[in-house]
């Protein structure tokens, strides 16, 4: 599969789109990656369910450098809430690995993008709906956020997104603010990502018929161009995420996912 010069400005917009949208909403741009990943490797004659299964690894890969240039600029607007990244880190790692190594290399495509549709659509639901928590609702302790952080990992290497769309209802679920949920999931991330790439590196090793320049499942050309593009607007949207009422915030977040979400959910019934 040669790059040609049109398929590198599909996925360096691509990636100047998921890096702003990073940023803004702490979604790791996986949300919005993964369906448009499916649809060039899908016109480009690779396998429908090997073309799922390589976006959700790429745009994972894609995440390493999203988060860590978005995390950046909210650190340095004191949004992130590094002790919920601790708590939730352990968690994280024992769930991604169990999902990138075991159950994401023996499910299909199609269950895989039925799966995307459905928890991307429900976190659009809960985000929209805006319900407001208990007043007395906080923070579990240590096994709650333990727990907590494995259903994020796992979810996050079945669906190649940075957690966002779990972490984000869920920390303001607990009376986390908004602005400092976005910001704690961003920085969630990064340990999302490393353990789950690791998990697609090892567990694609014996999958043919794989485009050329691909590591696993990770499709390198795609990740470096999205990458490199990325990490330009994900300041930018990180900027923008202190400047926004939290209510448009939550309706843009919910937005985007309710049309990604239909999108995966033709593919994986198609």
């Amino acid at each position: 599969m040669n790059l040609e010069p049109l398929l590198i400005l599909e996925l360096a917009v691509l990636g100047l789109s998921a890096g702003f949208l990073a940023g803004l909403l702490g979604i790791g741009g996986g949300m919005i990656l993964v369906p448009f990943i499916t649809f060039i490797l899908s016109a480009r004659s690779v396998a429908p369910d090997l073309a799922v299964k390589m976006a959700i690894a790429t745009s994972m890969a894609v995440i390493i450098f999203t988060s860590i240039s978005s995390v950046r600029a909210h650190h340095k607007r004191g949004a992130v809430r590094w002790e919920l990244v601790k708590g939730l880190a352990p968690g994280i790692v024992l769930g991604g690995a169990g999902a990138s190594l075991g159950v994401f290399a023996v499910l299909k495509g199609s269950s895989l993008a039925l799966f995307f549709a459905f928890f991307v659509g429900f976190s659009a639901t809960q985000m929209f709906l805006d319900k407001k928590p208990a007043a007395t609702r906080q923070v579990p302790g240590v096994p709650g956020l333990i727990g907590a952080g494995s259903v994020i990992g796992f979810l996050s290497g079945l669906l190649g997104a940075g957690g966002g769309f779990i972490s984000v209802p869920f920390m303001t679920w607990c009376n986390v603010a908004i602005h400092n949920a976005v910001a704690t999931s961003a920085a969630l991330g990064l340990p999302i990502a490393l353990v789950n790439v690791a998990g697609y590196v090892i567990s694609g090793q014996a999958v043919q018929n794989l485009p050329p320049h691909s590591i696993g499942y990770i499709w390198l050309p795609a990740m470096t161009v999205i990458a490199s593009a990325s990490v330009l607007t994900a300041p930018l949207g990180a900027h923008s995420a202190h400047k926004l009422p939290v209510k448009q915030l939550k309706r843009a977040f919910a937005s985007i996912l309710y049309l990604l979400a239909s999108y995966m959910l033709y593919k994986a019934l198609g």
